[in-house]
């Protein structure tokens, strides 16, 4: 099963490499409930803020969602690591 699960994390993290946002969106779930993975709340707001800026809207709701529960160090380290991106892909 954990196969199975890595399988799916390296699919989304490729599809994500072409900034799609249904797959961007994915991998903030993925870290956000800790589906095959520890959960992560600053891994999971930088996926969800470039889904977001790519215009999907759950992703938006989402990451409002978890910053509820983050620090503002957390939630600006997770700002930094979403721009880091960008300027890689």
């Amino acid at each position: 099963m954990a196969r199975v699960q890595i399988d799916a994390l390296q699919k989304c993290e490729m599809a994500a490499e072409g900034g799609q946002s249904e797959a961007l969106y994915s991998l903030g779930l993925i870290y956000a409930t800790g589906k095959g993975v520890d959960v992560d709340y600053v891994t999971a707001h930088k996926w969800f803020n470039l889904a977001a800026m790519r215009g999907n809207h759950a992703a938006r709701d989402c990451r409002t969602e978890i910053a509820r529960d983050m620090s503002p160090d957390q939630i600006a380290d997770a700002q930094r690591q979403a721009r880091e991106w960008l300027s890689q892909h």
